[in-house]
């Protein structure tokens, strides 16, 4: 007779799911006026609570750990709050590497190995680096990495910084699928073929695909090829950024950590090198509390991440595949 009690234990737990909890009211009121949330309609407002309490649950339960020493780093609830982690990576990654994909040897990247390498470098702070972008509801990953590379080469040939145009590359590179995602070194082709690349003011972003507007009036940077760094070799990739400046790499974001991280060196042992899905920017590398990291501009915004940056774990067995599929274009 053990069958009362067990539905007298599953049943509330059931509803429980199903009614958002009412003490949670005030906060969910918050969070929605935060970050200017809408909804269509009392049910789709209700599926939305329900994913974002369960994520709230998640972030409190990390940070319960963190504190106990489990974790290297925190999470915190942001804009991202009512979406899956699925829904993440269906709507705001979109990183596809061309299949079959060799590394041909004039276009790998051979480091220096006689000098050493300095033990910290930040191309923020040499003025390589513009300010976090966010990519929205489109797989254009891949342009942003792409132009964030292009920028610091743009800097360090001319001595100007200046933001290029992502959907230049959205609209234009015949190669790639624009929102439906795209690899890096396809754009920095598209550019050396085409012979430039605009500006982000001469050609904005807006975040869905459109026929190609290039106009060589609002050209702002061109590229004379690409490098890709040798597969899963981190120590090659510590160089490429040490002596070449912000490098495109690829990683997997799949994992609800990575949706609300907040601060300290990022590392989930369930993150997965062969499932890199999302482009993203290394803009330096160094260590925190003797944690080994590198410096990561990501594409959601600002209020995503420390500033829109994650440190990600650094000579941890190339942790998210991040040495997997880097690249930068030569200019």
């Amino acid at each position: 007779m053990w069958w009362p009690v067990l539905l007298a234990l599953l049943v509330p737990a059931v509803l429980a799911q199903l009614h958002p909890e009412p003490e949670l009211d005030a906060q969910w009121e918050l969070w929605k006026k935060t970050h200017r949330k809408q909804y269509n309609g009392q049910a789709d407002e209700v599926t939305r609570r329900l994913i974002w309490e369960k994520n709230l649950k998640y972030i409190n339960t990390h940070n319960l750990e963190h504190s106990l020493g489990v974790h290297t780093f925190e999470l915190a609830m942001n804009h991202l709050g009512d979406m899956t982690s699925k829904e993440v990576a269906r709507t705001m990654t979109g990183l596809k590497a061309p299949r079959g994909h060799r590394r041909r040897n004039e276009t790998l990247f051979v480091p220096d190995w006689t000098e050493r390498a300095p033990a910290a470098v930040d191309w923020r702070k040499k003025g390589y680096v513009t300010p976090v972008k966010n990519q929205g509801q489109c797989g254009s990953c891949w342009a942003f990495s792409s132009v964030g590379a292009l920028e610091g080469q743009l800097k360090r040939k001319t001595g100007k910084l200046l933001s290029l145009s992502p959907q230049n590359l959205v609209d234009c590179v015949a190669n790639n699928d624009g929102c439906g995602g795209g690899y890096m070194t396809n754009a920095f082709e598209y550019v050396r073929q085409n012979r430039g690349i605009d500006s982000e003011d001469s050609y904005p972003y807006i975040g869905q695909d459109e026929s190609c507007m290039y106009s060589p009036t609002g050209k702002a940077a061109k590229c004379r090829g690409y490098r890709e760094i040798p597969e899963g070799n981190e120590k090659a990739l510590k160089r490429a950024v040490a002596r070449i400046g912000p490098i495109s790499v690829g990683i997997d974001a799949s994992l609800p950590s990575f949706q609300f991280y907040s601060r300290g060196v990022y590392y989930d042992e369930s993150c997965n090198a062969e499932n890199i899905n999302h482009a993203v920017l290394a803009v330096g590398y160094g260590a925190q509390k003797g944690t080994k990291h590198w410096i990561i501009k990501n594409s959601w915004g600002e209020e995503w991440g420390n500033k829109g940056y994650v440190l990600l774990a650094r000579n941890m067995n190339n942790a998210c595949g991040v040495a997997n599929l880097a690249s930068f274009p030569k200019m």
